[in-house]
């Protein structure tokens, strides 16, 4: 396959890149230094650097940074990716990178670049009459860019893809509670009979773990509003305009409808990612409820005759590809391998924070970044499938949930007010060793005040 080239120089050289594509030189050096993982920034957080992109621009152009004809170009070259959705393969570079995303940063300034020339009828990589660094690039670093980018793909996904799926299974879930609002059943503490307990409060439960998660995911937004914009290399605003910051932020509020704010330490926000790192523990926390649901309910809904079958888990699949008619509980199987990947993402952004953040730049970026996201459309996608495939159809078992209830010695803890501890705990070993119920136990029973110990089984 001989596929034409052009000859591209920067200060270490010559290189060839392939001359249909419209990244450059920088990109190319990219690909050849870091093939790593065959993996690629995610759209979302492509199409937010190119967002970032234009706020600056557009900064630049009122503050006569840029000459009113070529940001006009370059805007149009923009709004391709942003809007058009066009060139979003030209963004080829790994995610295991420099630690400032630096090269994915110069990818996207190539690419509007020569766009941009190439809209002016100019060929590809000759850097005129639109420079990568000296128009797309100007007043920004990587270094505050990058993390600016980095907040805005977070709000985002977490706006537009993880609430909604929450609020859904909210929804859904409170239309369970009101559904199992009269069922009893018997109550498990360390996996084994305790007191009943409505069905409904154990899903109640989990309604208010998720409310909880999702209003403290809310509260977050505050600080990833602010963003070092401006800051440039080190937080200092080198090379920017003295207005760039305030202008450049303006612009990004109003292209985006959020309400951005500059970072009153610009340094913080470049050299350190608390604010990702808190986001991160949240999206844990919540995964961590909706691991402990989808447990609840595989355990609940096993069996379907050796198990406690409480549940009547929607049929979706055939379980074996040797025992036939088995189904498993597979929703909840895949919900909680979802969530165990939050917390491994969760573990890598701790980890990134402590290690990536040293003296005035935090060089973990793109991992950061990266996790975050991943963990956000995870458990957005796992989420919406166990609630459409699973928790929708759930129903339960009625019969089998009375026949536990019959047999639950627990019961005897009702008594235990009439005639102690000690006389409660011999009727439930006797009822236990004998394989009878609490109240036939009773009901044999030579207690004087046996109706009035029948009674009280039965409220």
């Amino acid at each position: 396959m001989n596929e034409k080239k052009r000859i591209e120089k920067d200060i270490l050289g010559e290189v060839e890149v392939p001359e249909d594509v419209y990244w450059g030189i920088n990109t190319q050096r990219a690909i050849l230094n870091f093939q790593i993982s065959g993996k690629q920034f995610p759209t979302s957080f492509i199409l937010s650097l190119a967002t970032v992109k234009k706020a600056c621009l557009l900064a630049n152009i009122e503050l006569n940074q840029i000459d009113d004809d070529i940001g006009k170009v370059c805007e149009q070259a923009i709004d391709n990716i942003i809007f058009e959705k066009k060139f979003l393969d030209q963004f080829p570079v790994d995610i295991f990178q420099t630690g400032s995303g630096t090269q994915t940063n110069m990818n996207m300034n190539e690419v509007v670049a020569n766009r941009a020339s190439e809209i002016l009828g100019m060929p590809k990589g000759k850097k005129q009459p639109i420079h990568p660094n000296d128009h797309i690039n100007l007043g920004q670093s990587s270094n505050d860019v990058i993390p600016t980018a980095m907040h805005l793909s977070t709000i985002r996904s977490i706006k537009e893809e993880l609430l909604p799926a929450i609020k859904k299974m909210r929804d859904v879930l409170n239309t369970k509670i009101s559904e199992f609002s009269k069922i009893i059943k018997v109550g498990r503490t360390h996996l084994e009979d305790a007191v009943p307990i409505p069905l409904s409060m154990e899903f109640s439960v989990y309604e208010k773990q998720l409310m909880d998660g999702e209003k403290r995911l809310q509260a977050l937004f505050s600080s990833l509003l602010s963003i070092p914009l401006g800051g440039t290399a080190v937080g200092t605003g080198i090379n920017t305009h003295k207005y760039f910051s305030e202008t450049a932020v303006r612009y990004l509020s109003d292209i985006t409808g959020l309400q951005f704010i500059s970072n009153p330490l610009k340094a913080e926000g470049i050299a350190s990612h608390n604010a990702l790192a808190v986001v991160s523990s949240n999206l844990k926390n919540i995964a961590l409820s909706l691991m402990k649901m989808a447990n609840d309910i595989r355990w609940m809904g096993s069996g379907p005759r050796a198990g406690l079958g409480e549940l009547i888990l929607h049929r979706n699949e055939p379980g074996s590809s040797i025992m036939p008619g088995k189904i498993n509980p597979t929703q909840s199987e895949m919900l909680m391998q979802v969530c165990l990947q939050v917390l491994g993402n969760d573990t890598i952004i701790t980890s990134a924070e402590s290690h990536g953040s040293v003296l005035d730049l935090n060089t973990m970026k793109p991992l950061i970044i990266v996790s975050i996201l991943n963990s956000i459309i995870l458990m957005a996608n796992g989420i919406t499938s166990f609630t459409e495939n699973l928790l929708k159809n759930l129903k339960p078992n009625i019969e089998n949930i009375k026949k536990h209830m019959v047999r639950n010695l627990m019961a005897v803890t009702k008594l235990t007010p009439i005639i102690g501890y000690d006389k409660a705990a011999e009727l439930a070993m006797k009822a236990h060793e004998t394989d009878r119920t609490i109240e036939e136990i009773v009901s044999e029973s030579d207690l004087k005040n046996k109706d009035e110990l029948l009674k009280s089984l039965e409220s």
